[in-house]
């Protein structure tokens, strides 16, 4: 079992910044990928970002790269998103999500079913 928890949403203005964390307890954490996905209203979950065990390697969505920056700190058994440049479009709930069933793949997954374990989401309103 893994339990995440996200925390650092909030109401922001368009330009500004936000860093979203999600705390990881149960498995080793070191050892699976964690993933950003974020979901608007009226709209199916999306993914944002992945990083792999190691946070030698991610990936974003398109229409956050540049903007968003995902990292993670085993020691703390945590993962952050750091959003910069903030637009309305981004306002949605973010979850984090590990996928511990595939422990240390060297590329992190980027599709919802592939992860196991979700947090309970946290809110990201970004006023124009």
């Amino acid at each position: 079992q893994v339990q995440l928890v996200e925390s650092g949403g909030g109401l922001v203005q368009a330009g500004g910044s936000l860093r979203l964390s999600c705390a990881a307890s149960g498995r080793t954490f070191r050892s699976y990928a964690m993933g950003w996905f974020r979901q608007a209203p009226g709209k199916e979950r999306e993914f944002v970002a992945a990083i792999n065990w190691s946070g030698g390697r991610t990936y974003y969505a398109d229409s956050v790269k540049g903007r968003f920056t995902i990292s993670r700190d085993n020691a703390k058994n945590t993962v952050y998103l750091q959003m910069n440049s903030l637009k309305p479009e981004d306002t949605a709930v973010y979850y984090c999500a590990a996928a511990v069933s595939v422990p240390l793949i060297a590329t992190p997954p980027r599709f919802h079913s592939e992860y196991d374990y979700w947090g309970q989401g946290t809110q990201v309103t970004v006023s124009s």
